[in-house]
């Protein structure tokens, strides 16, 4: 069947919608344990964005980290990242004690990954035995309920994640090989002397999705609505390709034939080797996607739209044989196209979907995403080159576009202009119609630009709201330390930048058009 004989769906926004939001990964929110969960700092920076008269908070995957601490490269496409649950939520449920929680003492600027695994690691252990003694019945049904709804992943994962922490982290192709091969007889064995482990696992994952929820139901009492981020590849060393390994294109020894990247672009004139395994679409096409639209229908439990990570991978990806080098003997191999949309939208009845359709876009990329009423992302700092067709000016954009004065990729908008070339800058100055624009006062012009533009949505990461300079950047494509780390302090969100921000909503016609009530949430009709 061509691409043509597909039916459309309607974008996510409406005719004429109008909103704006904050990107702010849920890490970087300030809070007493070290990095920011889904408690009550998530809750009062809800309530921070409606008073600023944002609609959307966008974050970044919610996912287990491992190596590296990248949320691109989970553990899981299903899992949560239990290092967000909320201590302070869970002395509410009763399953701790302020006391367990007394004494720590963390950085308030950085995310410290060793030291916090240790800490919540601990405390979970003190949870688990809580859950077992002191637990109601209403939490505890409330559990196995979560257990049999999850199952399709959550045994898989929770075995896994416990088969990880018996073999001291190593990466599961160096287990034994009868678990590597998911030895029906082995894995049976491995589940009964691990079935503590797996079920507090098993427990942590109920707590992540419990507070997850919550969450997004507080925000839609506020008026706001959230941003999830699917990654399009997952993670070499992930449950996903230990226990699916036949929709990934692998060797005979499970390792992978192909490695996904990109091909050189505006991050590197050598390309980036990512690493992860890339699909056998093939494979998938015969489940009839059910493991892709599984993916989706798990995030949107905690979400209300998504952002299509490497969206062009659905069109074709840059495939590179194991072993290379460098990522330039790499070649374009079609992804599953329309098929897979069609899919998506006869299971769920619509495309709740943001295409991140940024790189090496060809023609087809666009047909595609337009064929589908997809809205894509533009980004501010791609769009002073001195070409007039640039599609990342403003003057350029469609209605059903959402833009960005930088990404978790970028540095902060500041940090971006300092860095320039005076014939950058006098880009940037000409369009912007002024004689001289200093470092200091750049990216209020610029989210001025993005506020004002006919995109449907504009976001701006937090950094730039705060007008932060390099220091304060997120992640540096290519560079496997010291990213994910950065984090926001109280004092931070106190200023009167929100203000400002909301003024700039107000004069641009972005600001929410009533506030809503539990009985009534925002914009009920966008998604």
């Amino acid at each position: 069947m061509s691409d043509s004989s597909y039916p459309t769906s309607l974008s996510p926004f409406p005719p004429n919608y109008r909103a704006s939001g904050v990107l702010l990964h849920v890490t970087s929110l300030p809070s007493p344990y070290g990095i920011g969960d889904l408690g009550p700092q998530a809750r009062a920076w809800v309530d921070r964005l409606q008073e600023a008269g944002q609609t959307w908070w966008q974050i970044l995957p919610l996912g287990p980290t491992g190596h590296g601490n990248s949320p691109y490269q989970p553990l899981s496409s299903f899992a949560g990242n239990w290092l967000l649950i909320s201590p302070d939520d869970l002395i509410a449920d009763g399953l701790l004690r302020a006391s367990d929680v007394a004494g720590h003492s963390f950085s308030k600027s950085t995310v410290d990954y060793d030291a916090i695994i240790s800490f919540k690691y601990q405390l979970l252990e003190t949870v688990w035995t809580n859950f077992n003694t002191v637990a109601g019945w209403d939490l505890k049904l409330a559990f196995e309920q979560f257990c049999n709804e999850e199952k399709h992943w959550l045994d898989d994962y929770a075995l896994f994640q416990a088969l990880q922490d018996l073999h001291h982290g190593a990466c599961y192709l160096e287990w034994p090989t009868e678990l590597v091969r998911r030895d029906p007889t082995a894995l049976f064995q491995a589940r009964r002397d691990l079935a503590n482990q797996i079920d507090q696992v098993r427990l942590a994952q109920f707590l992540v999705f419990r507070q997850a929820n919550c969450l997004k139901k507080y925000a839609h009492t506020r008026g706001g609505r959230l941003i999830g981020d699917l990654p399009f590849f997952v993670s070499p060393d992930s449950s996903d390709v230990w226990a699916h390994p036949e929709l990934f294109l692998l060797d005979e020894y499970l390792r992978p034939r192909f490695i996904a990247g990109v091909p050189p672009d505006y991050f590197s004139d050598q390309g980036q080797l990512w690493g992860n395994p890339v699909y056998d679409w093939d494979a998938i096409r015969q489940t009839g996607y059910r493991w892709c639209i599984d993916r989706v229908r798990v995030l949107l439990a905690h979400v209300d739209l998504i952002r299509l990570d490497h969206f062009r991978g659905f069109a074709a990806a840059w495939h590179i044989a194991a072993g290379a080098s460098t990522a330039l003997s790499g070649q374009w191999v079609p992804g599953p196209g329309s098929e897979f949309f069609h899919a998506v939208q006869q299971d769920l009845g619509g495309l709740p979907f943001i295409a991140e359709d940024l790189g090496i876009i060809t023609p087809d990329v666009g047909i595609f995403r337009d064929q589908y009423h997809l809205p894509g992302t533009r980004v501010l700092q791609f769009a002073f080159d001195g070409e007039p067709d640039n599609p990342y000016l403003p003057d350029n954009y469609v209605s059903n576009t959402v833009v960005y004065t930088g990404t978790h990729d970028n540095n902060t908008t500041r940090g971006w202009y300092d860095t320039l070339s005076g014939d950058q800058r006098q880009n940037v100055c000409q369009y912007l119609q002024r004689p001289h624009v200093e470092g200091s006062e750049v990216t209020a012009l610029l989210l001025h630009l993005a506020w004002s533009s006919v995109a449907a949505l504009a976001v701006t990461p937090l950094q730039d709201l705060l007008n932060l300079g390099s220091d304060a950047r997120m992640n540096v494509p290519g560079h496997s330390e010291g990213n994910w780390r950065w984090r926001c302090t109280t004092d931070m969100l106190s200023g009167p930048t929100f203000q400002w921000l909301r003024e700039l909503t107000t004069i641009t016609n972005r600001l929410p058009v009533f506030q809503s009530t539990p009985e009534s949430p925002p914009n009920s009709e966008v998604i």
